[in-house]
């Protein structure tokens, strides 16, 4: 019998082929310190400009520092950021061989794709961070508890899981760069419209409903929350239950992507 036949071992198998392709990527990563310089400073340029350029101009329903609004929204919009950045790092290893190379290999299938987000989840963690320490430099700061802001953090890094998933399916499924650049260009109207930026209640009606059911909503919403930042004081449900549903929207997006991205990767050349 072997060792992946035992019970526990195609688990333990799929584990150990997973943190393999992780440290892969990884190791690529660390060799691009450009990447890196990238996914740092860009998330600090754009608290830079939302809040010193535009922010003045921005204000918060009911009063409140805008840089303390923004932030937890910046922190939301930095885990939407890259996503396409996955996509076409996917896209490119299966357009090389190199997905192919490791289909072949007797290896986990699920392995591959739980490597790459895990090691976008490193890269992830580390402009959260950064943007963090930005944050701080400029004023804004969690008034809450230390176990509330954990959470928060926590929130945000499932976003990100739940994103990164339907980056990966989508770097399986797309055919040429051209389509994934189409793709990158969504990522801003996506984080406008919803409560990053803007309460909103500031919006149209029907357009103020679809930004406050945009799952960057519920995470924005619940971070502020969460940090005891200024909110935007909706009574609606989905904003009186933006905890729960930054739990829910992510754990739905894993559910529904998850599976596709592993039959999309099972299915290459087919």
């Amino acid at each position: 019998m072997t060792t992946a036949a035992l019970p526990g071992g195609r688990l333990r198998w799929a584990f150990a082929d997973g943190w393999t392709v992780t440290r892969r990527f990884l190791i690529h990563l660390v060799r691009q310190p450009a990447q890196v310089a990238v996914l740092v400073a860009f998330p600090i340029l754009m608290v830079l400009m939302f809040g010193y350029l535009v922010g003045g101009a921005i204000g918060v329903p009911g009063g409140g520092d805008y840089i303390e609004f923004l932030m937890p929204g910046m922190f939301t919009m930095t885990m939407l950021f890259g996503v396409s950045s996955t996509m076409l790092a996917v896209r490119t290893d299966a357009a090389n061989g190199v997905t192919d190379r490791f289909r072949s290999m007797p290896m986990s299938p699920s392995a591959v794709l739980v490597g790459r987000c895990a090691a976008d989840m490193f890269g992830s963690t580390l402009a959260l961070a950064s943007i963090t320490v930005c944050g701080l430099i400029a004023g804004w700061q969690s008034r809450a508890g230390i176990g509330a802001t954990l959470l928060a953090f926590a929130l945000l890094l499932l976003l990100r899981f739940a994103l990164l998933w339907i980056g990966i399916h989508l770097g399986l499924m797309l055919r040429s760069n051209g389509a994934i650049s189409a793709v990158q260009t969504l990522e801003f109207p996506i984080g406008f419209l919803s409560a990053i930026f803007v309460a909103p209640s500031t919006m149209p009606g029907w357009l103020g409903v679809a930004a406050e059911w945009n799952p960057l909503s519920a995470t924005a919403t619940a971070a502020r929350e969460l940090f005891g930042n200024a909110g935007w004081g909706s009574d609606s449900w989905i904003a009186s239950n933006s905890v729960l549903m930054a739990i829910v929207w992510p754990l739905l997006i894993v559910a529904v992507f998850f599976p596709l991205a592993v039959r999309r990767y099972r299915g290459l050349g087919r």
